[in-house]
């Protein structure tokens, strides 16, 4: 437990710093390669637990503390052993030992008395602490003020619904390849391996418990891929037919590249621009025994990419804040400040203009991203409309709502779709 409070610490004060824990995790396992597989996850947990309760848990430590310590590391370190002792299983006085032993491990000069006495304060004052942390928003809901703001404007009547499902666990859901496999043969396999589940949609199994993706049967061999139930409503809004020239920008990592690829016979191009995550999507593709052309360039610049020949279908899936999947990337709350959605914004707008430009007359451009603010959403739809004439909103179907906004849930994430036709032939 020492070794993964120690590098939870380390990685919780990193992000902190204005790094990605994805980013942060990837480097640390790198660097350690003798860390097994049990370890690397007791070390994600306890960074993804400390970062989904922060406010709540920053708000019951300030009161514990005179002043912050002189080590921050020190101080990530009791948020990591707060978030043990108030949303963990193991013995707490097993927390507080080894959290003074992981204090010496990140530093000789540590205060290890320090350490214990604010845990054993905590657990004395656990219930008065607690409360106080909640009079305040960012105690309560452990998300940033100006984020609980935006969604109280946005979703006056589901805002605390919205705030409690972005501190829990997210969903897992597999979408099945039904090229080489039909979704109840998918799991009957996996019941027969003790995964329990239940078919979703047209393609798609959700997991009664989240799973290692190496114990999956058939993930390996191209049979299955895992992609949360509000993703998997992309392709199939695409209305797509056989021969049909589909463009994918922003492709990265290639979930809904593939899922194009696995309803229809299309000639697809897969966009993206960073040429790193572009092997992702090539990786991906090879698994699954799927084909695309990829390309690296800027959605938002088609000259540097683009043949001149206009598409039939396009997804859109911007660049956003990625609010509507906070619970699986919780350190996104406190990375993002409220000035980058105006600049999200900007940047949709920019690539939306451009990628309208090679849409075809007649054909249909999916609007996808996974955030649940307005501004992001309809708020661009509507600004974009205003700006073509040419444009029209077309009707949804499957689980979303009449604007096309999913909120997250027990199911799945939160994503918001709009699918635009082109008037004219």
């Amino acid at each position: 437990m020492l070794e993964s409070q120690r590098l939870a610490a380390l990685a919780v004060c990193q992000v902190l710093e204005g790094r990605s824990l994805t980013d942060i995790l990837e480097a640390s396992f790198r660097a350690r390669p003798g860390l097994t597989q049990q370890q690397r996850g007791a070390v994600q947990d306890l960074a993804y637990g400390a970062l989904r309760h922060y406010g709540t848990l920053r708000a019951a430590l300030d009161q514990l503390l005179a002043r912050a310590p002189s080590d921050r590391r020190i101080g990530c370190l009791l948020l990591v052993a707060l978030y043990q002792l108030e949303y963990g299983r193991s013995p707490h006085h097993a927390v507080v030992n080894e959290a003074v032993e992981a204090a010496g491990a990140i530093s000789s000069k540590a205060p290890r008395a320090l350490v214990n006495a604010v845990l054993r304060n905590f657990q004395r004052r656990r219930e008065e602490l607690l409360a106080r942390a909640r009079e305040s928003g960012p105690g309560r809901w452990s998300h940033p003020q100006w984020w609980i703001d935006r969604l109280k404007a946005d979703y006056p009547d589901d805002y605390a619904s919205i705030l409690e499902a972005g501190n829990g666990h997210p969903p897992m859901a597999l979408r099945v390849n039904r090229r080489r496999l039909d979704p109840d043969a998918c799991l009957e396999r996996l019941r027969a391996s003790g995964i329990e589940g239940e078919c979703a949609g047209a393609a798609g199994i959700l997991l009664a418990k989240p799973r290692p993706v190496d114990t999956l049967p058939g993930f390996a061999g191209g049979e299955l891929s895992v992609q949360d139930l509000g993703a998997q409503e992309a392709a199939p809004l695409l209305d797509l037919g056989n021969g049909q020239r589909v463009l994918d920008a922003c492709a990265a990592p290639g979930g809904k590249t593939a899922h194009i690829l696995e309803c229809a016979d299309v000639d697809c191009l897969a966009l993206d621009s960073d040429p790193a995550r572009l092997e992702r999507v090539r990786r991906n593709l090879e698994r699954l025994g799927l084909q695309a052309r990829l390309a690296a360039g800027d959605a938002g610049e088609p000259e540097g990419w683009w043949d001149g020949r206009p598409f039939d279908r396009i997804l859109a899936d911007v660049p956003c804040s990625a609010s509507g999947v906070a619970r699986r990337h919780p350190d996104i709350k406190w990375l993002r400040r409220d000035s980058d959605i105006a600049q999200y914004a900007a940047a949709q707008r920019r690539i939306l203009e451009a990628l309208w430009l090679t849409l075809a007359a007649g054909g249909k451009l999916l609007y996808a991203t996974c955030s649940l603010f307005r501004e992001e959403n309809s708020g661009q739809l509507a600004s974009f409309l205003d700006r073509h004439p040419d444009a029209e909103v077309l009707s949804l179907a499957g689980a979303l709502a009449a604007e096309g906004q999913l909120l997250p849930g027990p199911r799945h994430d939160g994503f918001f779709y709009a699918l635009l036709g082109k008037r004219g032939r």
